[in-house]
């Protein structure tokens, strides 16, 4: 049996009302490059980090050109969790908005974590 939990998610402010409004959905990018600087989706999902530190990894690698938002998300079944190659994960498809929730806002771009 697969364990729920609870992630982050690393994103430009630029896409705060559509991710508030429609949840984390890889097929709406294009308010914003995604933290490593893609102008389009790299996968068919959402990058989740596994903690604050791996959140503060991607605060670090920020290449949005602006400051950037945390999301709190929530009820992730790890089993359905999608690896990447590189050490990170994703979950395939999209994450409604009724489980995320912003944590942190407007964090510069050379802040870090």
């Amino acid at each position: 049996m697969s364990e729920t939990s609870s992630f982050f998610h690393v994103s430009s402010v630029l896409n705060r009302r559509s991710i508030a409004r429609h949840g984390l959905d890889w097929s709406r990018m294009s308010g914003a490059r995604g933290i490593a600087g893609s102008r389009r989706p790299e996968v068919e999902g959402i990058f989740v980090c596994r903690g604050e530190e791996e959140a503060g990894f991607f605060f670090r690698i920020n290449n949005t050109g602006g400051p950037v938002d945390l999301w709190f998300v929530d009820g992730i079944d790890e089993g359905l969790l999608v690896g990447n190659g590189n050490g990170f994960a994703y979950v395939s498809g999209r994450i409604p908005a009724a489980r995320i929730r912003l944590v942190r806002a407007d964090a510069p771009s050379e802040s870090g974590w």
